[in-house]
């Protein structure tokens, strides 16, 4: 059983970014005073902004922390499944030992337990999988829901009707202008929410 939860969580988070895009609709321009709506070098009166999803995964606390939470789950999982298959081979290696002095009828209720161990330790193996695969998924449920939640407030603040992401390994978005990228901003903002939420 090999998981890479870092792997998992970060590809997870393109998809949560592209799926926090928010629409706002309010103050359309025409509702606007003449002077904000010549003012159009001001990131505030900008409709469409992005964030840098590489930028934000180095450096938004919450989504280091849950990494390393999912990351140890699954170190850990992964340490007691081979703790217990190493028994298992020990007890397997012990029979084969002494299988060639052992009466018959021990030997074969000897095989018998250790084939209904390998199927338990099977079925052990297979269910701790399963439940670090869905540790990942609740983790990543939480993320989006506070990154979408988060997204949608911030939008609604500054008057942006899409905020966009982008990474390095996607092509997307191949260029932005600076004055539209809100990631230092975003950032910040997420680790002082993050702090509070730690006290």
């Amino acid at each position: 059983m090999k998981i890479k939860a870092s792997t998992v969580t970060k590809s997870v988070l393109l998809f949560a970014l592209a799926a926090s895009v928010a629409a706002c609709n309010q103050n359309k321009t025409a509702d606007k005073p003449a002077a904000a709506a010549s003012t159009t070098t001001s990131a505030a009166t900008h409709e469409i902004v992005f964030i840098n999803q590489d930028t934000l995964v180095a450096k938004y606390e919450y989504f280091n922390d849950m990494s390393k939470r999912v990351e140890d789950k699954a170190k850990a999982a992964q340490a007691d499944v081979q703790s217990r298959q190493q028994a298992i081979q020990r007890q397997y290696a012990e029979y084969q030992k002494e299988a060639a002095t052992m009466p018959a009828d021990k030997r074969a209720a000897t095989e018998q337990q250790l084939q209904r161990k390998g199927q338990e330790f099977q079925q052990y193996q297979q269910s701790a999988g399963a439940q670090v695969q869905q540790d990942q998924a609740n983790e990543q449920n939480k993320f989006y829901e506070k990154l979408a939640a988060f997204t949608k407030a911030y939008a609604k603040e500054k008057g942006y009707k899409m905020v966009l992401t982008f990474t390095r390994a996607s092509t997307g978005m191949l260029y932005g202008d600076p004055s539209l990228d809100v990631t230092a901003d975003v950032i910040k903002r997420l680790n002082d929410d993050y702090a509070k939420d730690k006290k």
